[in-house]
């Protein structure tokens, strides 16, 4: 059964699902710029289309952009990238723990839960010895991982313009290897993320990330994208920084580091 692609009202949906395809927007290697994972060699699978139109978003190329390519173009790929680390070679994801090969893999997008084939993937590559990462919205159900795929799940806050797309259940199905991510750029988000890590008591359950939101310039904002609801307080990077530890919260404050090495809107890093 084929996987089409489909325009529906300026977003995009998926109907079918068969894992021998998906339609890739980009693969390349880099270097993990957030997450826990920060500053490792990482190959990024990135699938295209998002059914969320984040006002944040600097990767809207990705909703549309992109082309249908077979597991074993993309396996090849993959393992072309990686060819350099020589396969065996690997590190400790914790101290004394077992070793895990590198370059990471990442899915990204884009949704990559959109496409119910690129489950499929990530378990593939997991069986292969890859250590690998997904990084997803929190609007699709996450269970339907392998166990062994790292998820990063975002959780959208009021500034986002999605705040109502959190998939809630999928909060009793996180694990201590996963990770929940909060963008934030208003007051009103980082009290709403505060009182998000009180209710559902995250930071005993995997590590948080805090991140800010980087500006983007008018000739970046995809014209999808929602606008900031009326009402938010802007809160700067360095507001941001100071706030968590004036509260002391249990999280991990993160930068984009792609974004300092390499110019914000490169492609490709």
């Amino acid at each position: 059964m084929e996987c089409v692609l489909l325009a529906c009202g300026g977003r995009t949906r998926y109907q079918g699902g068969v894992s021998s395809s998906l339609v890739v927007n980009e693969v390349y290697l880099s270097l993990q710029g957030e997450s826990t994972f920060a500053g490792l060699p990482c190959i990024f699978v990135r699938l295209t289309a998002c059914n969320l139109r984040c006002t944040y978003c600097d990767t809207a190329y990705a909703f549309t952009e992109g082309g249908r390519k077979s597991w074993s173009e993309v396996e090849s790929e993959v393992h072309r990238l990686a060819a350099p680390w020589n396969g065996p070679l690997v590190f400790p994801l914790t101290s004394g723990g077992p070793g895990n090969r590198l370059p990471l893999v990442e899915f990204t997008g884009g949704e990559p839960l959109l496409q119910p084939g690129a489950a499929d993937w990530m378990r593939r590559f997991c069986d292969q010895g890859f250590t690998v990462l997904v990084e997803t919205s929190g609007a699709h159900d996450i269970s339907v991982l392998d166990p062994r795929v790292r998820r990063i799940m975002d959780l959208k806050c009021p500034s986002s313009g999605e705040v109502t797309r959190n998939r809630w259940e999928n909060i009793p199905q996180l694990r201590a290897t996963d990770e929940v991510k909060f963008v934030i750029g208003t007051e009103e988000d980082y009290q709403w993320t505060r009182q998000i890590l009180t209710e559902h008591g995250l930071a005993a359950i995997c590590p948080i990330l805090l991140s800010w939101v980087a500006p983007l310039r008018p000739d970046q904002r995809h014209p999808s994208l929602k606008s900031v609801p009326a009402g938010q307080t802007p809160l700067s990077l360095r507001e941001l920084a100071e706030r968590i530890v004036a509260d002391a919260l249990p999280v991990r404050f993160q930068l984009q580091q792609h974004k300092y090495v390499w110019a914000p809107d490169a492609r490709g890093v």
